[in-house]
């Protein structure tokens, strides 16, 4: 039992986990952000154009009754959510890029033959292509 909570320890205290852990509280604390502006801003300027007092566009087909507002609400509420998303991880992968170096161009591995330029390898003294002698 001590070896399970000891895994179950630095399992959960690794940073991959607490960050996700972090992130489901920042994206719930954002989602209540953007509802409470979909419903108190945006909600009313929709419902202006439907000419009611809450954004209650609905259709019925029978007994079955689609409420078209609300769905237009869920929409735009994904709309901005996803925006944000995109915002924040752009800016934090700038960020993260800042402090790390330019990576160094790779040695090349093949060079051209002055006679007929095929491309051989680097170390070669003699083009495969052509029989030329190349010097090294």
């Amino acid at each position: 039992m001590k070896k399970f909570m000891a895994e179950f320890k630095e399992f959960a205290l690794r940073g991959n986990v607490v960050d996700l852990a972090i992130g489901v509280l920042i994206g719930g604390a954002f989602s209540t952000l953007v509802g409470a502006f979909t419903d108190d801003i945006i909600n009313p300027i929709l419902s202006a154009f439907s000419g009611g007092s809450e954004l209650g566009w609905f259709i019925e087909i029978g007994p079955v009754k689609l409420l078209i507002g609300a769905f237009i609400s869920a929409v735009i509420n994904f709309i901005i959510m996803a925006f944000i998303i995109f915002t924040i991880m752009k800016s934090l992968n700038k960020l993260m890029s800042l402090g790390k170096k330019p990576e160094a161009p790779a040695e090349p591995t093949t060079k051209e033959c002055p006679f007929c330029k095929t491309e051989i390898a680097i170390g070669a003294t003699r083009c495969p292509n052509c029989t030329s002698q190349l010097d090294s």
